[in-house]
């Protein structure tokens, strides 16, 4: 086996009276993608916290290359060799790629100590080289798309002599290409000898890139494993501490019951947004709409809902054309938005969890006919049981609740609407394995009882096996469409333009 690099155990960290890590460890080796799982709330980003002097371990150690650390903070965490890329890029968009790859630690001339911009550019480029990137080093980091953002936050991190690399959900917000792009630069760095710790909730992921996997649960450490030893439903039930059921929506040979259409675009179309497109929505059936980044499917999903105008095609729901000029005639016609940015355009993170559930309802209604605070509880109450939602209580501020539960209260608010077309654009992203079971289990019981459901979603793994038929769009505009239950390879070809 590759020598230990990192060897942490014995980890405990309280913050008041929440036990966040308890008796946690995690044992990094040379030339390895280690895959750190676990819920929200497990204690991941608490152990990460601890590796990389964010905070200080109550107990425990931390041993680098045989030597015991102790940082205090991510820059002597940095000096020791231990770097992190999180989910969101920290860099500085406004500064280029070259002055965001040596910010803190510019080379200087020799006499008159003032940076030395030569040095600046070659060495950003060859740290860039070194990743397979060539890009304009002189450019500002923010004209690059996420994914060359994420390239250079890791070319940063390996610029100080990283010994281990800490990925936390590096993946979360790109396609499928870049996303392979990125496992293509963590196995170029495994080969060069790298300790490389990955976090990420996709459990196609953790079986594509990883050589052993960790699970944390409830703070405390359940076990290490290689790949092979865990499936896929195992690893879930580590994880929980309890046999999780993976949804499929369509079975095999079933095809879903087809009612009347609910709401249906033709040739429906906004300059510089999206081409025409036609698409039908059903009742009773989960339509899955897939593709990359900047495909169309968002700006499709703002044009059903009223978001944006349409300047081109019709719209027609329960079968008579309509031209919806804001979302509350949406609303009022039957139709829900679940939006991709949960946390900027879904939660209102000032309010309580019951007053985040009533919201479209109390909308919709008009302000001047209030709902009785005996109905808001109450109907709190009920969705908080009906969808499993996670909270000491119904006044809980929803900002206080895992990425998982404040997704769920978001899906309850819409659905106190009682919709016919419910619209998910990525309603697992950024959540636990756990929680995107329970809303997946949802959204099939919800196009049962009758509800007509589009699932956006960048992952072929969710639409290949919960939805009844699949829409890919390419180019902003419609590539496509599949039966349920298509091949994952058969979606690849319509969004790479092979099908």
């Amino acid at each position: 086996m590759n020598p230990v690099v990192l060897q942490a155990g014995g980890l405990h960290k309280r913050f008041g009276a929440t036990v966040a890590l308890e008796d946690a460890g995690l044992t990094l080796r040379a030339g390895e993608i280690h895959a750190l799982m676990g819920q929200n709330g497990a204690g991941k980003s608490t152990l990460i916290k601890l590796l990389t002097g964010v905070e200080r371990p109550d107990a425990g150690s931390i041993v680098l290359d045989g030597r015991p650390i102790a940082p205090a903070t991510p820059l002597q965490a940095q000096h020791e060799g231990i770097s992190t890329v999180y989910q969101e890029v920290n860099l500085c968009p406004n500064l280029s790629v070259a002055e965001n790859l040596y910010a803190g630690r510019y080379p200087r001339k020799r006499w008159s100590r003032l940076i030395d911009w030569g040095r600046v550019r070659e060495g950003s480029r060859e740290l860039l080289a070194g990743l397979r990137l060539d890009i304009d080093v002189e450019r500002p980091l923010g004209s690059y798309p996420v994914a060359v953002q994420q390239m250079v936050a890791i070319a940063r991190a390996l610029g100080v002599s990283a010994r281990v690399l800490i990925l936390d959900e590096p993946t979360s917000s790109l396609d499928e290409g870049e996303v392979q792009a990125l496992f293509g630069v963590m196995r170029q760095l495994r080969e060069r000898g790298m300790a490389i710790l990955f976090v990420t909730h996709f459990l196609d992921q953790v079986y594509a890139v990883s050589d052993r996997i960790t699970v944390l649960r409830n703070g405390a450490f359940v076990g290490q494993y290689a790949p092979d030893e865990l499936p896929p439903p195992a690893l879930v039930a580590a994880m929980v501490g309890r046999e999780v059921e993976l949804v499929a929506g369509r079975q095999e040979g079933q095809a879903a019951p087809v009612g009347e259409v609910v709401a249906e675009a033709c040739a429906l179309a906004r300059r510089g947004s999206l081409q025409p497109v036609d698409l039908q929505l059903r009742a009773g059936e989960v339509l899955g709409l897939g593709g990359l980044l900047g495909s169309g499917r968002t700006e499709l999903a703002r044009l059903l809902f009223g978001l944006d105008r349409a300047d081109a095609g019709r719209l027609r729901l329960g079968g008579k054309d309509v031209e919806l000029r804001h979302p509350a005639e949406a609303v009022a016609h039957g139709l829900a938005l679940c939006p991709e940015e949960r946390k900027t355009e879904g939660i209102v993170a000032g309010l309580s969890v019951r007053e985040n559930i009533v919201l479209a309802l109390q909308a919709r209604r008009g302000w001047w006919r209030a709902l009785a605070p005996a109905r808001q509880q109450a109907m709190a109450r009920e969705f908080v049981r009906l969808l499993g939602i996670k909270t000491a209580d119904i006044e809980t501020p929803v900002d206080a609740l895992s990425g998982g539960n404040q997704q769920k209260v978001v899906l309850a608010r819409w659905l106190a609407t009682e919709p016919r077309l419910l619209i998910l654009d990525e309603p697992t992203r950024g959540i636990d394995i756990a929680a995107k079971q329970e809303i997946m289990a949802e959204v099939v019981r919800l196009a049962r009882q009758g509800m007509a459901v589009l699932f956006i979603s960048a992952e072929i793994e969710e639409l290949t096996r919960l939805c009844d038929r699949i829409a890919v769009m390419r180019e902003r505009r419609k590539a496509g469409e599949l039966p349920g239950g298509s091949d994952g390879g058969q979606v690849l070809d319509l969004i790479a333009g092979h099908g």
